[in-house]
């Protein structure tokens, strides 16, 4: 059962400077539906509109990001939760962080870089709980960072004391003391080595394990996505163009056909191209692509593309 839906989302940068009004369509008209106990992966080209879409999905949503149309629904223990259309500070808190929990890109956007780690566990878990004393917030606090291999040490360390992976660590285990249902994790390993990249992945996989949730991942790295995720969707231009079992996303071994990229670059999600927004850089593309914008449909079990050469009854019209 579908524990997370979104129907024909769109959210915008809407701006105006001197009159003159400005809109960034990073997420324009996306439905995707994500399953429970799933990993489901985000991959697409840099400023594609993938953060926003995941800012989007836990309601952080402040200006100039605007909500167009669609819904965000999620669904827990037989509760439906649109989190759009909460309106109350205190409604959004009990969603965020207990039931979905946002990973940000980069720890220290969580990290307060003049505080010690321990203040920022406190300030987030506060807002959550009700504490009887302070060793009961760190008995519960160093439990939750022995489990998933870190030492209580970290506690008093200052944010910049510790590694670019010690610190994303941390950031995850934040994200995650609260146990949440729903964890969305917006590229978790940028800037860091291979070694580090493998520990923060191998922190998800056992956590999802361990608290049997779900896991929402967006990074650019396909590597990544392969190992851990059971379906990737692919973003292009503030849509969602394929979705697929991580399977059908890899070479077969002993493969040795020439891979050719898409020539061009991405276009400007200010003033997209009409019709198919992939169709200057497609070498397939024929006259109504250039007005027609594709459905995304089914082509195989649990298989979606938006393309009209894989839509045989539009495309031979």
């Amino acid at each position: 059962m579908p524990v997370l839906r979104v129907d024909r989302l769109k959210a915008h940068y809407i701006t105006q400077m001197f009159g003159i009004r400005s809109s960034v369509k990073a997420v324009d008209g996306i439905s995707l539906e994500v399953e429970e106990n799933e990993i489901y992966g985000i991959a697409g080209e840099s400023g594609c509109g993938k953060t926003t879409l995941i800012k989007t999905l836990t309601g952080l949503i402040q200006p100039p990001l605007t909500v167009l149309g669609g819904s965000v629904s999620y669904t827990f223990d037989g509760e439906h939760v649109d989190i759009l259309a909460l309106r109350r500070d205190a409604e959004r808190r009990r969603v965020r962080g207990s039931i979905v929990s946002y990973i940000p890109q980069g720890s220290m956007n969580v990290l307060n870089p003049v505080r010690r780690v321990r203040k920022s566990f406190w300030d987030f878990m506060s807002a959550h709980r009700q504490f009887e004393n302070r060793v009961e917030f760190v008995s519960m606090v160093e439990n939750h960072l022995l489990h998933l291999g870190l030492s209580p040490a970290v506690l008093k360390a200052f944010p910049h004391q510790l590694s670019g992976g010690m610190r994303q660590r941390v950031t995850i285990a934040l994200a995650t003391i609260l146990k949440p249902r729903l964890i969305l994790a917006d590229e978790p390993s940028t800037a860091l080595d291979v070694i580090m990249q493998r520990g923060v992945i191998q922190l998800l996989r056992s956590i999802k394990e361990e608290m049997q949730n779900t896991i929402i991942l967006v990074t650019h790295d396909m590597a990544i996505h392969a190992n851990i995720c059971d379906r990737v969707a692919i973003m292009y231009a503030g849509q969602i163009v394929e979705e697929a079992p991580v399977v059908e996303s890899l070479p077969s071994i002993g493969d040795k056909a020439q891979r050719v990229s898409a020539p061009g670059a991405p276009p400007s999600l200010t003033n997209p191209p009409t019709g198919c927004r992939f169709h200057p850089r497609c070498p397939e593309a024929k006259g109504f692509c250039h007005a027609r914008d594709p459905d995304l449909i089914r082509i195989g079990p649990r298989h979606r593309v938006a393309c009209f050469v894989d839509d045989k009854v539009r495309y031979d019209r």
